[in-house]
């Protein structure tokens, strides 16, 4: 049964900084696509950064991007996601999710999911 299990959030003042992790068991394929995404109260869930895990390739969000890093860890079957200079709006339900497309963008539906960490960005 592949599962995700993501942590880390919680509530940080504005300018600050976050690591989220996504744990990924059950899950053997060699190519696929990982990626975070987030929703805020009453919005349409949207992308953040995704990784195509052959070749480490990463993509982000425009109002992310500078921001944000994604990086995995194999060995400990394990993406993270740092977060920093942290905004209000970046206020949301993060999830991390799998592709079996390794050639999926933030703009496709995801094959597996998390059951998210919560985000919360104020002073």
């Amino acid at each position: 049964q592949v599962q995700l299990v993501e942590s880390g959030g919680g509530l940080v003042q504005p300018g600050g900084t976050l690591r989220l992790s996504c744990e990924v068991s059950g899950f053997t394929a060699s190519d696929y696509t990982i990626g975070w995404f987030r929703q805020a109260p009453g919005m349409k869930r949207e992308g953040v950064s995704c990784m195509r895990v052959s070749d480490g390739r990463t993509y982000y969000e425009d109002s992310v991007k500078g921001r944000f890093t994604l990086s995995r860890d194999a060995a400990k079957n394990t993406v993270y996601l740092q977060m920093n200079s942290l905004k209000p709006e970046d206020t949301a339900v993060y999830s991390c999710a799998i592709s079996l497309d390794p050639l999926a963008t933030l703009y496709m539906n995801f094959d597996y999911w998390g059951q998210g960490t919560q985000v919360t960005v104020s002073a």
